[in-house]
């Protein structure tokens, strides 16, 4: 990031919808927005003159769909990142996102909280996923042959930490539940990220799934969230 505030770029071809989510945006501390785009090569030529610290990237675009530009945009030297946010909850469009670099994943229909804690935690580096989607994509992972990632050394709070990552909470709503800092939650994802040798949030999901963290659907305590 840049500066103080965080600066995002909205890449939608609907105006109304561009409008809705700048006014919440520009309504929220910490966070500017620096331009707009109607298609995914306005969004490339914008993000190389602007250099956004995030892209708001919808996915069904004219000229350029969104998933191309964000490859375009992450193939750079110094790439924003890209939070795909779409109407359509459909796996190839998260593996082929995810596959360009994109830092997250929600669809249109989430909360306005939901949007700005996925849009601070993608900013941070981590990777985001929405909860409807998780569940499907890390189970495609999981039924692949793979090592069990053994959870020596994780200490009992980074396993709750862990628990409620697998499960699809946003960072916000770990920190209520658990009643932590948000710095004190960066702290365990920091120390699991290196613990479990991942590289990003996605596969601290996997390996909860993996290592039998996560419960079956409808069976889980704590709420999914929006």
């Amino acid at each position: 990031m840049t500066g103080n505030a965080l600066r995002v770029l909205l890449a939608d071809d609907e105006p109304l919808y561009r409008a809705t989510v700048r006014r919440l945006l520009d309504a929220s501390p910490g966070i500017t927005v620096v331009a707009e785009a109607g298609t995914g090569r306005e969004a490339v030529a914008l993000a190389a003159d602007l250099c956004p610290d995030l892209v708001l990237m919808d996915v069904r675009m004219p000229d350029v769909d969104g998933i191309t530009a964000t490859a375009q945009l992450t193939a750079g030297p110094h790439p924003p990142r890209v939070l795909i946010l779409t109407t359509f909850d459909l796996d190839d469009h998260v593996y082929r996102a995810l596959h360009a670099g994109a830092g997250g994943f929600l669809l249109k229909d989430t909360t306005p909280a939901r949007l700005l804690d996925a849009i601070r935690t993608v900013a941070a580096g981590e990777a985001l996923l929405a909860p409807t989607v998780t569940r499907r994509l890390i189970a495609a992972f999981v039924d692949r042959p793979a090592a069990t990632r053994s959870l020596d050394g994780v200490t009992p709070r980074e396993r709750e930490v862990l628990t409620l990552i697998t499960r699809g909470l946003s960072n916000s709503e770990i920190q209520a539940t658990l009643h932590i800092s948000r710095a004190t939650l960066k702290t365990h994802i920091g120390r699991l990220l290196t613990k479990l040798d991942a590289r990003d949030r996605a596969q601290l999901v996997i390996t909860g799934y993996r290592t039998g963290l996560a419960e079956e659907p409808g069976s889980a305590s704590v709420p999914m969230g929006g």
